[in-house]
């Protein structure tokens, strides 16, 4: 971590779950537990303060004893991120870290390899194989005014395409399975075979 820099995390769990059938997707379980269980499990030790980036009630969360951050509008992960970094600066942080509650298996050491990948106060995200993953990121709080104004210029609101125009440096990681997601009920089956095969 860069000397002097506060990384705080937000997990992303503002989706609907449409490809879940509409499940709450941060609760949805992945061997016996939760997915935000195994995302929290792996990130909070890499971060400084850990929050959670959701909508609606935010009791159903209240045995994690994390904040509960609502979407700044609906765009999608963007708005998401953009809670994040109000909340960061609020509390005195230099940047934070973005990842979604359904990538289970994410990095140990996902946040120091996106500090170097920036370069200190800069912007990263994760990259495998060349394939980018634009919601895990590296975000400097510094950035809430501009990500304020890309969402409401009415721009699409893709995450890689704010990340380029503010100049986003790439993390590379060796293990595509890092980022493996739980989008689908499928797709928990197979991340569930994987995790035994891996105990």
């Amino acid at each position: 971590m860069a000397q002097g820099m506060r990384i705080f995390g937000v997990i992303l769990a503002g989706g609907q779950g449409r490809r879940m059938g509409g499940a709450d997707k941060a609760l949805v379980h992945l061997a016996g537990a939760s997915l935000l269980y195994h995302v929290i499990a792996r990130f909070d030790p890499q971060v400084q303060a850990l929050a959670l980036s959701a909508n609606g009630d935010a009791t159903r969360f209240a045995t994690f004893g994390l904040p509960v951050l609502p979407d700044a509008g609906s765009n999608g992960p963007l708005s998401g991120i953009l809670s994040g970094l109000i909340w960061g600066a609020t509390q005195g942080a230099t940047a934070v870290v973005s990842v979604p509650v359904d990538g289970p298996f994410l990095p140990p050491d996902l946040v120091p390899r996106l500090c170097l990948a920036a370069e200190g106060p800069g912007l990263a995200l994760a990259s495998s194989h060349g394939d980018t993953h634009p919601t895990f990121g590296l975000w400097p709080v510094s950035l809430a005014p501009a990500l304020a104004a890309f969402l409401a210029s009415g721009a699409k609101p893709r995450v890689r395409d704010f990340a380029a125009a503010h100049g986003a440096a790439l993390a590379d990681f060796p293990d595509a399975l890092a980022f493996a997601n739980a989008n689908t009920p499928e797709d928990l089956a197979r991340l569930s075979g994987l995790l035994e095969r891996a105990s």
